[in-house]
């Protein structure tokens, strides 16, 4: 039988037989001999060093024609021009799978002539290539990846959340081998503990001691698998993590309880192997959990928004995607849709919604030759209008783009545990080294120190720092959701925690977003009958004000069938019945149809008259939320500012910010005058909080450290946020407030109790007078209090 060799490219092993010699070395295939001598020839045969012995995939016959990456249609997808004209890309390369793959793709791509960036995320194996279109093509790009063994295509984020799915689905995998065997363990070690002190046969406790052993191989060898990766990884980067020392301390103990249970002499530690990797791989799923949703803001604004628009086109209306409609082109927009291009209005009228993109809590009416922007909504208004800028450079789109760099740009949240574990491990590593030779030329036996040293290992196995974060958080969490309030990652609760600057929108956050009647001023009698059956059919936000407080009376309110009906968009209403006259509406439409009247107020007003006279008058105000005073005077009790932006006008920036007691008020505000603002809050470095719910506040959202939206926002705003108050009550902000804080409070306790314990029973260990069997039962009474000390949580948020 011919030997087996490595392949000179990939490493995977064959027989002589098939592989391909040339002078020293061995190919499995042509493709992997192309590969090797293409980076030879290119200079970067480095490759192979970092890689190591790493073992990678052949590379793959490609049928598609990477000329397919040249087409218009794909350019005018996926392709786009940055600031300085150069074309940019994102892809996902596949095949990538430690980071000598991502150094690699980088180096071989900025050889190349014409590209002027190229950085690869290896978390997500996503591309973001920048290149001169002039000189190189992106199917030159192409294949220059797959020259060197991978493939790319274009980025798609759904494949983000099928990793992220596949992640989860191994880890559920891998948590349940483990808690079933742990389990079982635990029955047979309650014989065996209880054998140590009453006495057992030596036949039993072996019997026993391969029962364990072989519920314990799975879970140390499959369940603890990650570990184990996350060991080579890190001393592949020479960096001692956690991983190396559960692996170590799990490895040693299983090493040492097969020797105890072949030589019958002493205890074996199978049960702990098992408690030690079950419980901190726990912890690890926990942080698998709180990973955020891995689509990105394109993609979230794609599916909120419709693809096609109508079109005027040689007489007809016709649907046309948003990619195809030029400038110049009049588009047909009916109430209740969404404006998805810049224009200007050339037939039609009526009030359009525009808080989404500005704030501006009232409807903005809008007649011939008015410019419509991109993102707000038509409330009653039946238009044509001309289209003046293309899709890819609409408001609309360059929202999105603003948006994009924000979430890149936006600051990665600190993990304690990760600082300290990695200094953690290696000190107790260091130590238990240190204690095996000592021991050993103490002098004592080979089993004996081997012993000791394992205690060291066991009883400082960081089961209690590793479960100081996740378990508080998860209590965290869960309290928030019986609070309604979702953190989308655990993480969030420390940054929170850690915040001192609050920036909160007026329009639906502080506010209702909706007007409400706060005077009636009843100039002579009628029947509320009229006025309720006028504006009942009218969805205008002024007229459901008025039916709102008429309804709020509790009287019994006939409606009525009117003769004649006409709504008119943006102005009011005229109706006709038996020989009355009914008309309701502002100030202008009320003169256009001879009726009077010299009343003012800051409040948008409502006339409404019968027969040419006016009988009442309805002043309306945007009412601030109840609590707002009261969060307020929390916040600034403990240390955090609030600020107020608002894409309102002045006036009522002021009147709601002095109800409340906001001093530091900025008005008039548009989405990127809100993003500048985060950005000069950071250079400040404080930590901001943002609260909205509009796509006015996204981008404000997006660079915020922590972004929170009320569940009643819009839906761009709440798959963009961190943290979402499902009931839209300021009392539940400050709920989020104060769970962040008495969590992250808790799990410094937690690092305390975990830090103070191991201070104190490492020294134990290393003279001696901890056996592994004690060491793992303190390593769970550790853990025991870490927990204990986590379900304080509720207690504490109880009584704040």
């Amino acid at each position: 039988m011919s030997d087996k060799v490595a392949c000179s490219h990939c490493h995977l092993e064959f027989s002589t037989d098939i592989m391909i010699k040339e002078n020293e070395l061995y190919f499995c295939c042509k493709g992997c001999q192309g590969v090797y001598h293409l980076l030879c020839d290119e200079g970067l045969d480095t490759f192979y060093d970092k890689a190591g012995d790493s073992k990678l995939a052949p590379p793959k016959l490609q049928y598609e024609n990477s000329s397919n990456f040249n087409t218009k249609s794909f350019y005018e997808k996926f392709v786009s021009k940055n600031s300085d004209g150069f074309s940019e890309v994102s892809l996902i390369i596949e095949g990538i799978h430690c980071s000598a793959c991502v150094w690699l793709n980088e180096k071989a791509l900025h050889k190349m002539d014409g590209v002027v960036e190229a950085n690869i995320n290896f978390t997500n194996n996503k591309a973001s290539i920048v290149w001169v279109d002039d000189i190189l093509k992106l199917s030159q790009i192409i294949d220059m990846i797959r020259a060197i063994g991978y493939n790319a295509y274009p980025y798609d984020a759904s494949l983000q959340e099928v990793h992220a799915n596949e992640e989860r689905k191994e880890y559920y995998l891998r948590m349940a081998v483990a808690i079933f065997a742990s389990m079982n363990i635990m029955w047979i070690a309650v014989a065996q503990y209880a054998g140590y002190f009453t006495g057992i046969t030596q036949e039993t406790k072996t019997t026993l001691n391969i029962a364990e052993w072989v519920l314990s191989t799975p879970v140390l060898f499959y369940s603890g698998w990650v570990f184990f990766r996350g060991s080579y990884y890190g001393l592949k980067n020479k960096v001692v993590n956690m991983d190396l020392l559960v692996a170590t301390g799990a490895l040693l103990t299983y090493i040492y309880s097969i020797y105890i249970t072949l030589t019958e002499y002493g205890e074996a530690y199978f049960d702990s192997v098992s408690m030690i990797v079950t419980f901190v791989l726990i912890g690890k799923f926990l942080e698998v959990l709180s990973k955020k949703n891995a689509a990105d803001a394109l993609d979230i604004i794609s599916q909120q928004m419709p693809n096609e628009v109508n079109v005027v086109r040689n007489e007809k209306i016709v649907p046309l995607k948003l990619d195809d409609v030029a400038i110049g082109d009049v588009v047909v927009l009916v109430s209740g849709e969404r404006v998805l291009l810049d224009g200007e209005i050339l037939k039609g009228e009526g009030s359009f919604d525009e808080s989404s993109l500005t704030g501006e809590s009232k409807p903005i009416y809008k007649k011939h030759l008015d410019s419509v922007i991109s993102g707000t909504l038509s409330i009653d208004a039946d238009i044509h209008f001309k289209v003046l800028k293309d899709f890819k450079h609409s408001t609309l789109s360059n929202l999105v783009t603003l948006l994009e760099n924000a979430i890149q740009k936006k600051p990665k949240i600190e993990q304690l545990a990760n600082k300290l574990s990695e200094h953690f491990s290696t000190t107790i590593l260091v130590l238990s080294i240190i204690t095996f030779f000592v021991w050993f030329f103490w002098p004592h036996s080979f089993e004996e120190s081997l012993m000791v040293s394992i205690s060291v290992i066991v009883i400082a196995c960081p089961c209690a720092l590793g479960l100081a974060t996740p378990v508080a958080t998860l209590v965290g969490l869960s309290l928030g959701a019986s609070r309604r309030v979702l953190f989308k990652e655990a993480a969030q609760l420390e940054t929170m925690a850690k915040s001192n600057v609050l920036v909160v929108d007026k329009t639906g956050t502080l506010t209702f977003g909706k007007p409400e009647v706060v005077h009636e001023h009843i100039l002579s009698d009628f029947e509320h009958k009229y006025l309720y059956s006028l504006v009942k059919p009218s969805h205008h936000p002024v007229a459901q004000g008025i039916q709102n407080f008429l309804l709020g009376k509790n009287e019994a309110v006939e409606e009525l069938i009117f003769d004649t009906y006409t709504q008119v968009p943006g102005k009011g209403i005229i109706a006709n019945i038996a020989e009355n006259e009914v008309i309701g509406g502002n100030l202008s439409f009320m003169l256009e149809h001879g009726v009077m009247s010299e009343y003012e107020s800051k409040n948008t007003l409502f006339y409404f008259a019968i027969n040419k006279s006016i009988v009442s008058i309805y002043e309306l105000s945007d009412k601030i939320k109840d609590g707002a005073k009261e969060l307020v005077k929390n916040l600034n009790a403990k240390d955090i500012e609030v600020v107020m932006l608002t894409g309102d006008h002045k006036h009522s920036a002021m009147h709601v910010a002095n109800e409340i007691g906001i001093t530091n008020i900025h008005h008039e505000c548009s989405p990127k005058d809100k993003l500048e603002y985060i950005d000069e809050l950071h250079t400040q470095n404080k930590r901001v909080v943002m609260v909205g719910d509009g796509i006015n506040d996204i981008l404000a959202l997006a660079k915020a450290d922590i972004g929170i939206v009320m569940g009643s926002g819009n839906d761009i705003a709440v798959e963009i946020s961190d943290v979402v108050l499902l009931d839209s009550t300021l009392g539940a902000l400050l709920d989020a407030f104060n769970i962040s804080r008495i969590t992250f409070n808790l799990i410094k306790q937690n690092f305390v109790i975990s830090l103070l314990y191991n201070a104190i029973t490492i020294p134990l260990a290393m003279a001696g007078y901890v056996i592994p069997l004690i060491a793992a039962l303190s390593m769970s009474f550790s853990s025991l209090l870490v927990v204990g000390n986590s379900l304080r949580i509720k207690y504490k948020f109880n009584r704040s």
